[in-house]
């Protein structure tokens, strides 16, 4: 894994990106020696969704199965989220 300041990297788009797609190179890029963003192979992106459906699934089931859980009217859960 590297890691790069953003305006190098900006600089260097096209050798960044080929890095990570041909030989799976994970770069961080950095502004102002503060991390803030990374540049990922695609395999580590899916890996990262399906980890991410995965959590939101147990976390739903656990609360389908607590009876302590309030459950609240759909309509009132589109309220909440300014759905209408």
């Amino acid at each position: 894994m590297s890691r790069q300041a953003a305006s190098k990297v900006r600089e260097d788009f096209s050798e960044v990106i080929d890095e990570v797609r041909h030989h799976g190179e994970r770069v961080i890029l950095h502004r102002r020696g503060k991390d803030v963003a990374a540049i990922v192979p695609l395999e580590d992106l899916a890996l990262i969704e399906a980890i991410e459906d995965k959590m939101d699934v147990e976390e739903a089931m656990r609360r389908l199965n607590d009876p302590k859980d309030e459950s609240m009217p759909y309509d009132e859960i589109r309220k909440k989220l300014g759905l209408g």
